[in-house]
């Protein structure tokens, strides 16, 4: 049976206009899973619409300093994010510093979200989370000293015009601060969407403590791995198991105050000096730890670099655990590994570099021998190159183990706090 061919085209047209309709006025938000999503040339040059921008702004409250790193996002064909821009501040001391006085931080985190405020549109503001995340620094406070800290912050966050939730502010676990830089350092890598790419290892040196993290690629390492040392989470549809743990008290400013002889939060009493190997004979000078002022004063055997790999030894003595399968990993080297490489003239200090292990080893003998002559400028970093030396070595690399050491990766910060904002904030993917 025939059918009228001016009827069929009627229907046609009528179903064309209809469809046509139906892309005119469905929500934009669904057609764009679709990639139907109707843009003006401008959007399309850029490949999404202006409603699929979003941000996150995440608060690293470290041991020396309080930081903010706002994040403005968009969303690739596929539902990832895509970074566009990062504005990132920091501020000294760190909220460990107003441990007796929480009301002093006040005018610093003020100072910090105005920068917020001024970076994203105010009608995103609402739907923008606002997120602190505190680390080694408040871990070591007693812990009626550090909620009153937390409270002050999240009191001055509800004050704010930003999105706050209920775990908004908090201390952040140290094995966490591991995961989340090597996530950081890996979407920056574009190994987490790359599933050809191998993933690198994290090695962070923060002042309160220090982490290492890497995605095990041997059966070996997961048996042979210490208790809580194996961690596993789930990240833009994909599961991730890793060798990560952080040492608390182990960070560069941490350790520098174990090898000089003091304890964290413990002042000293009156004319009470310490006195350390790692510094020349009676080279006297001072150390502020977590708004704390200790007098210190030298007393080393010559050679200056022998003496002091011999305190610092003792301090390290069977406290890291060595990961085999990490010494034939590539890994990345951030934090105080990057700021001492910079301040013994190793790398670039906006390019970074590659080092070895043993690079850090000559530095620090060339760095004592330089103090034992005169008085340093920087009296403590023939200390922190050898406690760097002695930690790796302790970690298990060897001499000619080599290490890419950056701050930022694309001109983006290879801290935490971008791998937190991801899993803190549940940005679409």
């Amino acid at each position: 049976m025939k059918v009228p061919k001016l009827p069929c085209m009627l229907f046609c047209v009528l179903g064309i206009a209809m469809f046509v309709t139906y892309v005119r006025w469905y929500p934009s938000t669904i057609l764009d899973n679709a990639g139907l999503s109707p843009r003006n040339e401008d959007e399309e040059s850029r490949g999404r619409t202006p409603d699929e921008v979003f941000y996150g702004i995440m608060f690293d409250a470290g041991s020396t300093g309080t930081r903010i790193h706002v994040y403005k996002f968009s969303r690739a064909p596929n539902g990832a994010p895509i970074l566009d821009h990062e504005t990132f501040e920091a501020l000294k001391p760190g909220l460990s510093a107003y441990a007796d006085d929480p009301d002093k931080s006040t005018a610093g985190i003020i100072e910090l979200l105005t920068i917020a405020e001024k970076e994203i549109p105010k009608h995103l503001w609402d739907s923008t989370p606002l997120v602190l995340k505190a680390t080694a620094g408040l871990r070591l406070l007693p812990g009626d000293k550090a909620q009153k800290l937390l409270d002050k912050v999240k009191e001055i966050f509800q004050s704010s015009s930003f999105l706050v939730g209920d775990d908004s502010v908090s201390i952040m676990k140290g094995t966490d601060e591991g995961i989340f830089a090597w996530i950081t350092v890996n979407f920056l890598m574009g190994s987490l969407t790359n599933l050809e790419k191998k993933h690198a290892g994290v090695l962070d040196l923060g002042g309160g403590s220090t982490q290492v993290t890497f995605y095990p690629y041997s059966k070996n390492t997961f048996p042979s791995a210490p208790a809580g040392y194996i961690s596993t989470f789930r990240l833009f549809n994909t599961t991730y198991t890793l060798y990560s743990h952080s040492y608390l008290g182990l960070g560069l400013m941490s350790a520098r105050l174990k090898i000089l002889g003091g304890v964290e939060g413990k002042p000293l009493n009156g004319g009470e000096v310490l006195v350390t190997p790692c510094l020349t004979p009676g080279f006297v000078t001072e150390f502020n730890q977590a708004g704390i002022n200790y007098k210190i004063k030298g007393q080393a055997e010559i050679p200056l670099y022998e003496s002091c790999y011999k305190r610092v030894s003792n301090v390290l003595s069977e406290r890291v655990h060595k990961a085999s399968e990490a010494t034939q990993l590539f890994f990345y080297a951030c934090s105080y590994y990057f700021d001492r490489a910079v301040d013994a003239q190793l790398i670039d200090p906006e390019l970074g570099g590659t080092l070895k292990v043993k690079d850090f080893e000559m530095a620090a003998k060339k760095e004592c021998k330089s103090t034992e002559k005169a008085p340093a400028k920087s009296p403590f970093l023939c200390m922190d190159l050898t406690y760097i030396t002695v930690l790796l070595q302790d970690m298990g690399f060897p001499d000619e183990k080599e290490l890419k050491l950056v701050k930022k990766i694309d001109n983006i910060e290879t801290s935490w706090a971008l791998g937190a904002t991801f899993y803190y904030m549940n940005i679409p993917n």
